[in-house]
């Protein structure tokens, strides 16, 4: 006997057979056990989801004979064993007359198959008209069918299928009971061919029944057809190497490994991906529409968890993927990645179009592309030998006079490396090249932050070092001032508290979403290992993991290795969060400006010279005016 192809072999029968069309075999089965049939049907849907097998086993339920003679024998359960039914499955039954309306669309066909509506049924209870493809009848003979449509003889069932309803006139609608069938999820189409091919005792991977179920686009026949050619190309057996080679389509893992790439920040292994995309000679344009592709997915993982697709089975893999994101960071890739998808025309080549659009990404995204780590680890190897500091000290009666007892500070700076101190101003202490007061334990480095001043003379009480031991909260300068010594005993040294996080938390260098976060937050405890930051409750929703780890890289670079958590849990309303104190000060700065602006004599001057009004809304303090 002739092979005969999987989607014929497993066209379904009854409707318990058919797959993914629950809501069409729950009104039709209701029907029919009701009784409550109607005289023209229309299936509507894209190819290969059911439509002509809808049909038929419709017949077969209108004109199977197990149930008896009569309107009685009409049932939702066709036997498929008495002649109606195999007939009609053989496709020899007299009584369920198919037509392709493609092929014959003139007037003359459809009077011509209108003639013999009157004449009773030969063999079945029903006379069935099943009309494929309706929608390429003309004008005329759509016309010619309205009568008869309307009002058939009691016998007569017209069932009618097309994949365009739109083209269909409103008077035909009208006439029909309309079903529409969906389209095929990629979910039921992995499920099917699984149970197909298990029947069958085919050996297969289910990562290449994925790549079927997506390249099927909702069409189950389509799917099968696309199986028996995966199992001849395998000689047998259905693996995803082979199935890729034969779809000619992209390895979606290559895809993911980009976006993977695109998460650590990886530069070198994104070009890498792309190098190894390069050997296969893929479709560039299509790759970065895959891409694209993944960040939408990302973000409704993001939004809504539950509404992530799985059409390529990798739902999992996608839900992890977008805990390493930023909510900002997809959608910035997903709006550079539709940008460069149009951009491609103009480049020299396609390769490098999607680099540079990758590239760009990085590139573009709030925080940059880190550096590499060789300008702030130097700092690293001044932290060790914190040792010798308290050798500088007895180096400082050789050098200054006792009745001085600022010069103390100003012979320690021979000792730092750099000179270029005497640039930043004196009310500055945080230096590009120096790491911030809450970032070092030893008590001599916090000395040399407070010595930037280049004349002493004129005010040498004007950079205290209490202010710098009240940030660092270790032991007391050497210097003689006893003020810090109660405030270091709060905290343990190498530790800082709230105050310590609002003095050092410009020098983080955080930016974004990220900075946003932490200016939100407060200092609840560090003992040292881990940092544990309050989170205002408000903004909980753009809270994720990525933020702490920015923040703790932040740390890091200055010199303070901690472990970062996050919690969203009511503020302490004692305590200022860096975004309160920012804006504290800024509404302090705008209310002195303006009271000097309003005590100017010259203003007053015009006041009263002219009656003026002093316009307060365009006043804007100047950065260090306090």
């Amino acid at each position: 006997m002739s092979y005969q192809v999987l989607a014929r072999k497993w066209r379904p029968r009854t409707f318990h057979e058919l797959v993914g069309q629950t809501h069409v075999q729950r009104a039709l089965v209701n029907a029919l056990d009701q009784g409550r049939l109607h005289h023209a049907y229309l299936f509507t849907g894209t190819r290969g989801v059911g439509k002509t097998t809808l049909a038929r086993i419709l017949a077969k339920c209108l004109n199977c004979t197990a149930g008896g003679e009569g309107d009685e024998g009409i049932t939702s359960t066709p036997c498929g064993q008495c002649d109606s039914c195999r007939a009609i499955d053989e496709g020899r039954f007299v009584d369920l007359i198919e037509v392709d309306a493609a092929s014959r669309t003139k007037v003359e066909d459809t009077r011509e198959l209108l003639d013999n509506v009157q004449y009773a049924p030969t063999q079945g209870r029903y006379k069935v008209y099943l009309i494929d493809e309706v929608h390429m009848l003309s004008t005329s003979s759509f016309n010619a069918l309205l009568k008869t449509l309307e009002e058939p003889p009691p016998h007569v069932k017209f069932l009618l299928a097309t994949t365009d309803p739109h083209k269909l006139p409103p008077t035909v609608l009208s006439r029909c009971l309309q079903f529409t069938l969906k389209h095929m999820p990629p979910e039921r189409v992995v499920e099917h061919l699984t149970h197909v091919l298990g029947e069958e005792g085919v050996a297969f991977e289910e990562s290449a029944l994925w790549l079927l179920g997506k390249a099927a686009e909702g069409s189950m026949r389509d799917a099968m057809s696309l199986t028996d050619q995966a199992i001849a190309f395998g000689q047998g057996s259905i693996r995803h190497a082979d199935v890729a080679a034969m779809l000619g389509t992209l390895d979606h893992r290559h895809v993911l490994a980009l976006v993977e790439a695109l998460a650590d920040v990886d530069v070198a292994r994104l070009l890498g991906e792309v190098a190894q995309l390069a050997e296969q000679g893929p479709d560039f344009a299509a790759v970065l529409d895959d891409v694209t592709a993944i960040l939408h997915r990302l973000a409704v993982a993001q939004m809504v968890p539950d509404a992530v697709d799985n059409s390529h089975g990798d739902r999992d893999t996608v839900l992890a993927l977008a805990a390493r994101f930023t909510a900002e960071d997809v959608q910035l890739y997903y709006q550079i990645g539709i940008q460069g998808r149009g951009d491609m025309a103009h480049a020299p080549d396609l390769r490098s179009a999607l680099e540079m659009t990758l590239m760009r990404m990085l590139a573009f995204r709030p925080q940059g592309v880190p550096r590499p780590p060789a300008t702030p680890l130097p700092l690293q190897p001044e932290r060790p030998p914190a040792d010798p500091a308290p050798s500088v000290p007895r180096a400082e009666p050789a050098h200054a006079p006792s009745s001085e007892p600022a010069p103390p500070e100003a012979h320690v700076s021979p000792v730092a490396p750099e000179p270029p101190k005497a640039s930043s101003p004196p009310g500055e202490p945080a230096l590009p090249a120096e790491p911030p007061p809450w970032a070092t334990d030893a008590p001599a480095p916090s000395v040399a932050m407070s010595e930037p001043e280049p004349e002493p003379e004129p005010e040498p009480e004007s950079v205290p070092p209490p202010a710098v031991d009240a940030l660092t909260h270790s032991a007391p300068a050497p210097a003689p001032a006893p003020a810090p010594a109660p405030q270091a005993a709060a905290t343990p040294p190498g530790r800082f508290d709230h105050a310590g996080w609002l003095e050092g938390f410009d020098a983080l260098g955080l930016g974004g979403l990220t900075r946003n976060l932490a200016a939100h937050c407060q200092l609840k405890s560090d003992d040292g290992q881990t940092l544990v930051l309050c989170l205002d409750p408000g903004q909980a929703a753009m809270k994720a993991e990525v933020h702490e780890t920015r923040i703790a890289r932040a740390l890091e670079a200055n010199g303070v290795e901690r472990r970062v958590t996050m919690s969203a849990e009511a503020l302490d309303p004692a305590l200022e969060t860096p975004q309160a104190r920012d804006a504290r000060i800024g509404q302090e700065r705008q209310e002195k400006a303006l009271d000097t602006l309003n005590r100017d004599p010259h203003i007053q001057e015009l006041k009263q010279a002219f009656g003026a009004t002093f316009m307060d809304n365009g006043v804007m303090p100047v950065k260090h005016a306090d």
